[in-house]
Order: structure tokens, then sequence, then C-alpha cells
């Protein structure tokens, strides 16, 4: 089963409330023939369409080659959320690689907000770019090592845009129940994803770079020049720029061995008018402690967007509303019989250590993906650090390979149940507030 194709129809988004919430672009052609290029770029997500912005920018032909539609993956999907930091966390960043390294990784991830926040800026983006990212617990104990974290990268980072929040400013901030405390990012911010990448696909439109849709890639030959292959036409390019994501499959076996497709799925309420301030009362995103995140925020025309679940495979569960009315449910309990307007599920791809996976998996052929659910600064960044090393600067994206990345045990047939199994444990961690 390809995964591409698995639960969606071809060339067509999903029925999300971004994609009923902002103008498409027309469809681009799909490639046929024979077409030569400085650099293909497979995917046309965020990482994709940002590799091939600066490499038109700074003066390259670029091919970017999507099998559906421009932002159709995680990209068009996700829950909009800019964090601050890597996705995992600085203080365990320094006992991987040393508090040095830390500091860098800290560096290249506000680096990598600060740049997604200067492409919307400069080039007018319309995609609801608003501060205020808050982390919630539902324990005392997690409360505290939010706290924790707060002092510490305030202490060794200087990162003063984060406010710890006791249970009575927390329960000021969002009136749930389940949540004892918390600390509020304000450097952090959120957005429509949908329209991100649809306003990132116009500006390297804009730049030079020639886009095909419905084109899914086949085969990748390495060499000079290397090969990529669709059905219907070939392209030939000095470089390659791999930007799949969870999508990758056979194309680089041993990318594919380190970066796990999983499923994450999210709702869209009907309006919630003056009820609203009963979920939030400022207009921030928010991310709980749970192992498995649940993660919400308000849209611009009053719904809770709101995610959490995932599944393990290729399909995805018949009932997406039931299987995240769940934990919304748990969050929320007085919404329990509010109106779905709108559910939908993606594909994301996740590591062992939940830090993406950068790798140079030829002389002229890159790789990004595994952002673990932090992908909408990393993702955006890594296209532009791939894009700097073709140009002869790989000091940033050698940094980010500085932490190994192991293979999941047990390959493509054992990964999966072995991750559901321990995605059970922890779940029911989380049901025993432990």
């Amino acid at each position: 089963m390809n995964l591409l194709y698995a639960n969606d129809t071809r060339g067509a988004y999903p029925p999300s409330w971004y994609a009923a919430s902002t103008p498409p672009l027309a469809p681009f052609d799909a490639l046929r023939g024979a077409v030569k290029a400085d650099v293909c770029v497979i995917g046309a997500g965020y990482t994709g369409l940002s590799a091939a912005l600066h490499l038109a920018q700074a003066g390259h032909r670029v091919v970017v080659l999507e099998a559906q539609r421009v932002g159709f993956g995680a990209s068009g999907r996700n829950g909009g959320q800019l964090g601050s930091g890597q996705r995992v966390e600085q203080d365990a960043l320094e006992r991987m690689v040393g508090t040095t390294q830390a500091h860098a990784l800290w560096h290249l991830a506000e680096d990598a907000k600060a740049l997604v926040k200067s492409l919307i800026r400069d080039h007018k983006i319309e995609c609801h770019l608003t501060p205020g990212v808050a982390h919630t617990a539902s324990t005392a104990a997690q409360v505290a090592d939010l706290h924790d974290y707060a002092d510490l990268l305030a202490d060794r980072y200087g990162y003063a845009d984060v406010t710890s929040l006791d249970a009575e400013a927390c329960h000021a901030l969002c009136p749930s129940p389940d949540y004892q405390g918390g600390i509020l990012d304000m450097g952090a911010a959120h957005l429509h994803p949908l329209a991100y990448a649809l306003g990132l696909a116009r500006t390297a439109v804009a730049a030079g770079v020639q886009i095909y849709e419905n084109s899914c890639v086949h085969h990748l030959g390495h060499g000079q020049p290397a090969t990529v292959r669709t059905d219907a036409g070939q392209i030939t390019a000095d470089h390659v720029i791999l930007a799949c994501n969870g999508y990758l499959s056979a194309l680089a076996p041993s990318v594919s061995a380190r970066v796990m497709p999983i499923n994450n799925f999210i709702v869209a309420t009907e309006p919630l008018g003056a009820d609203t301030r009963r979920v939030l009362t400022r207009d921030v995103a928010v991310a709980d402690s749970r192992f498995v995140v649940n993660y919400f925020r308000l849209s611009h025309d009053g719904r809770l967007l709101f995610g959490g679940g995932e599944s393990y495979g290729y399909t995805f569960p018949r009932d997406i509303p039931a299987t995240v009315r769940k934990p919304m449910q748990v969050v929320f309990p007085h919404l329990k019989d509010v109106k779905i307007d709108y559910a939908w599920g993606g594909t994301l791809g996740i590591t062992m250590k939940r830090f993406p996976y950068l790798a140079r998996v030829a002389p002229n052929v890159l790789s990004a993906s595994g952002y673990s659910g932090h992908g909408v600064g990393t993702a955006t960044h890594a296209g532009k650090l791939m894009a700097d090393a073709i140009a002869g600067d790989t000091a940033g994206f050698d940094t980010m390979t500085c932490i190994p990345t192991p293979a999941f045990p047990g390959g493509g047939a054992l990964r999966t149940p072995l991750l559901a199994l321990a995605m059970t444990w922890y779940a029911m961690r989380d049901r025993l507030g432990l």
C-alpha cells in the first residue's frame, strides 16, 4: 500500500477546516518529458518549498516535484504551532551532546522561528500568525518540571519570553479542570499551516521555481548528475533534496529506517461564539504534557481546533471525530456534545530520539525529515540549511546532524507493532497521572 494514497483522494486536499478556510492555488501541471535543473526538490511541504525558495534566490534553477498537491502532507494539516527550541528540551540535549552543542542547537532553533516570521512578514503571507504558545500540565510534578524548564531557559540561555503559570494563572488563561499549571511562551507563535505553505509556494514561484504536482517519484538514481523519474517524466539535476518526511518510503532506505510515519488527528468544532472564553481567554495555542500530546487553539472564526490521538500503520481510524473527541472531553468536559464540523488526519515523521534527521544520502543528495511534531519552524529552517549546504555553507546542516539517529528496531516489519506497544504503555501512564 502506498501511504501517499492510503487515506486521501489523488490530487485533492483532505476535507479539513484549513482547506475550507484558505483560497487554493491553481493546480500545477504534472511533469511530462525530460527536464534539466540545478536542483530537484522532492516534496512540496515546508522543507521543500523553503529549500526551493532559498536556492532560487541564490540563482539556481530549481524544480519541485510533488506527488499530490502543494502542502498536501503534514505541512497543510498540522496544529500550526511555531515552537521555541528543538523538539527535544535543552537539558536533554545537554546530556546528549554537551552544553556547547546544545547551545548551538538552541540558536539554530531561534533562527528557525525568526526565519518563519521573516518569510511571512517580507512576503506578506496571510496566515494569521499570532504570538503565544502555552504548555500545560495535569499533575503537580509536571507543573514543577515546566517551571524548572522556564528557569533553565532564562538562566542558561537568556530566554526571557517564558512566564510560569500557577494553577490560578493557568485557569485564568485556559479554564480546563484538567490542567494545574504551566508556562506561557510569547516568543513562540501559531498560524494557519496550509495558508503558510501556499504562501511559500507563491513566493517560490515568483522567485523562478518550477513546481510540478501529481508527479510521484518512483526512482532516484545517484550519480553526477542524479536522475529522478516519475511515471511521465524525468529530471536530470546536479543536486537532489529529499523533503518527503513521513512519505519518503523506498527512495532512501537509510533514511526510512530512521524516520517512521505515524498518524495524528485534528477536529474543528462548530463556532463557539461567547463560549470561546470557556476554552481560552487569550488568542494563544496550547500543548499539554502528555506523552501523546493534546494541542489546541481557537481559529480566527471562533472554532476550537483540537488535536489528539495517534495511530500507527497505514490507515486512519474510520471515526476520526470519535478518536479526537475522547481526549477533548478530558480537557473540556463541557464540550462533550459540541458539534464537530471538520475532522482530518495527517501523517508525520518521527525519530527514535525525537530529533530531526538531516543526512547526506549521497554526495549530491541531501535529506531532512523526522520533525516529530515540531516541523513548522524546524522544517522551514531545514530547507534553508540544505540550500546553504548546496551553496557551500554546511555549518548549520552539520550542526543538526550532531545527534546520532538510530534506526528503529525490527525494521519495517516490527517497528510499527513495537511502537504501538510502547505508546499504549505511555498512554496508560498518562491516564494514571504518572
